[in-house]
This record gives C-alpha cells, sequence and structure tokens, in this order.
C-alpha cells in the first residue's frame, strides 16, 4: 500500500522507474536485488547499487517490503497490481475527466485503434455486467 505525502496527504503513486521494479515483483515475488536487477537490466545497463537504492526508497515510501532475515535481503511488493492499477485509473478519471470513468473509457477506446477480438469480447462482458437486469 502506498504511504501519504505527511505535508500534503496526497498518496504517492509509483515513479515509471517504480512501476518497472513492481512489474518485477509481482510477477517475481518475492525476489533479491539480484533478481530485480537482473529482470530490469538483461544486457548490463544501471548498476547494481542503482537498483539497490531504487528498492530502499521504495521501501521507505511503503511500496515494498523487505525481509532481512537472510543474508540477501528478499524484497516483496507491498501493494498488488489490480489495485496500483485501480488508484491510477481513478486519479486519471479525477484529474482529467471530472471523476467520469465514462468519458475516460471512451477516450481511451477512441484512441486505441487496435483492439482484438478478445479485448473486445471482454469489454462487451463487461459491460453485460455492469448493466441493471
Amino acid at each position: 500500500m502506498t504511504k501519504a505525502n505527511k505535508q500534503t496527504g496526497v498518496q504517492l503513486r509509483p515513479t515509471p522507474t517504480e512501476l518497472a521494479i513492481l512489474r518485477v515483483l509481482w510477477e517475481q515475488q518475492p525476489a533479491t536485488v539480484r533478481v530485480v536487477h537482473e529482470c530490469l537490466n538483461p544486457n548490463g545497463g544501471n548498476s547494481y547499487t542503482t537498483t539497490l537504492k531504487m528498492l530502499q526508497i521504495m521501501t521507505d515510501k511503503g511500496l515494498v517490503v523487505r525481509d532481512t532475515a537472510q543474508r540477501a535481503h528478499i524484497y516483496r511488493a507491498n501493494c498488488t497490481q489490480q489495485n496500483e492499477r485501480r488508484a491510477f485509473v481513478a486519479e486519471l478519471a479525477n484529474r482529467l475527466f471530472d471523476g467520469s470513468a465514462s468519458q475516460l473509457a471512451l477516450q481511451a477506446l477512441g484512441q486505441s485503434g487496435n483492439i482484438d477480438a478478445s479485448e473486445l469480447a471482454e469489454i462487451k462482458e463487461l459491460i453485460r455486467r455492469l448493466e441493471p437486469d
């Protein structure tokens, strides 16, 4: 669960780099710094210490939890992918669409010219479930 900024009370949303780390943890969890680093940098990229520092920052923000029982610290996401998606969508709807989920959905669908048949079927099923009987 993400923490709120103590001064403003605003939720601290993950940065793009933090989201990349969370994606690794949602897939691999629990994971060591080494595992996270190798998933993010298969060709060398950033240094190991950069990944370690990011995980330390994310621990302070409450995005991940660290298990120090073993020699290699083990990290686990402290939020689910579904909850983070829900929070991002709610924030986006509130900030850009005056809280209107329908306007957000219409904008997203109108901009996406590559919806495949299975995604379209999922959208239709969701609409069917949301319709009153």
